[in-house]
């Protein structure tokens, strides 16, 4: 059995499951935070190690810029932030075999978009026109099939 590949992937979000093709996803990072402690009358001189709070970075995608990609409803989610309200989004990311079936699903709870950026624009430049997306979340949660 050999190691899957990052190559063939899915993004989906919201209740109506709205897809949208993206060539890179990074930061599905979690962490629990270390917490040292050592009581006064405890006779080993060094501290116990105990998990605290789990942590999970902003997650980013990018994606090249199709006219089709438009009205995904990416842009509209982003633009429905006011101050102090915003609609949190479940996002997920699954990782698929040759089948397209999915062996591991990253699922990205209480999400919304914090940063939007366009392509880096050179009118002698030849690359294909990248965006990206930034989300921060409250979880991410891991299935494997």
């Amino acid at each position: 059995m050999y190691p899957m590949t990052t190559l063939h992937f899915a993004v989906s979000w919201g209740d109506r499951q709205q897809t949208s093709s993206f060539s890179e996803v990074s930061g599905l990072t979690m962490e629990a935070e270390v917490i040292e402690y050592r009581g006064g009358a405890d006779p080993q001189f060094s501290t116990h190690k105990q998990p605290g709070l789990r942590k999970f970075s902003n997650v980013t995608m990018k994606r090249g810029i199709a006219p089709a990609e438009a009205g995904n409803g990416l842009f509209e989610w982003y633009n429905s932030i006011t101050v102090g309200a915003v609609e949190r989004r479940d996002v997920t990311v699954s990782l698929l075999n040759e089948e397209r079936d999915p062996v591991m699903t990253w699922k990205i709870r209480a999400a919304w978009p914090v940063k939007l950026e366009g392509p880096g624009l050179k009118s002698t430049g030849t690359d294909i026109a990248i965006e990206s997306v930034e989300f921060a979340c409250e979880g991410i949660l891991i299935e494997t099939r």
